[in-house]
């Protein structure tokens, strides 16, 4: 059934809204997907907090040149398109991967993704599956922070304890 032109204003105004919420855009093929196999898709997207939807292609740009930034998504918007939304870079692409790996099919196939502005083609999959999640730097910049001082405390415990040892030596050959 057609919609009406109100009907396509609020999809638009809906995926505006997603857009703005969602920093990382996934279009993928999804053809060849029988109904169960996008039903776990779909699921396995759900459980890492990645909204996955079928959405036409014409609405889809109409939301993006509204929100403007993503002019070179637009010629990946042919053919059957299924969108991720997500907060965290890496999610859908490791959704996608594991998905694929398990089921052993090349579908769903990545088509292009943005991601904080920048645009990955569909070669990309792995380099996006190999991204850190927000969590996973924070984690890494604490290491990096706290090496150097445990560094330091070791040295001074150390050397504190060669230095006391020094002195006891040497009051001992007083005696």
């Amino acid at each position: 059934m057609a919609q009406t032109k109100e009907q396509k204003a609020q999809a638009i105004d809906q995926l505006s809204a997603l857009l703005d919420e969602s920093p990382i855009v996934y279009l993928t093929n999804y053809t060849g997907l029988t109904v169960s196999q996008a039903t776990e898709l779909r699921d396995r997207f759900r459980q890492m907090g990645v909204q996955y939807r079928v959405i036409k292609n014409t609405l889809l740009k109409r939301a993006m040149e509204r929100k403007g930034g993503f002019d070179e998504l637009f010629e990946h918007l042919e053919g059957p398109t299924a969108v991720a939304f997500a907060a965290e870079p890496a999610a859908p692409a490791r959704v996608i991967k594991k998905y694929i790996a398990d089921e052993k099919i090349e579908i769903p196939r990545l088509k292009a993704a943005y991601v904080d502005g920048a645009i990955y083609h569909a070669d990309a999959l792995d380099v996006l599956a190999a991204l850190k999640s927000k969590e996973e730097l924070i984690s890494d910049i604490l290491g990096l922070l706290q090496s150097p001082i445990t560094n330091i405390v070791g040295a001074l415990q150390s050397a504190g304890s060669n230095l006391v040892g020094a002195v006891k030596s040497i009051a001992a050959r007083e005696e």
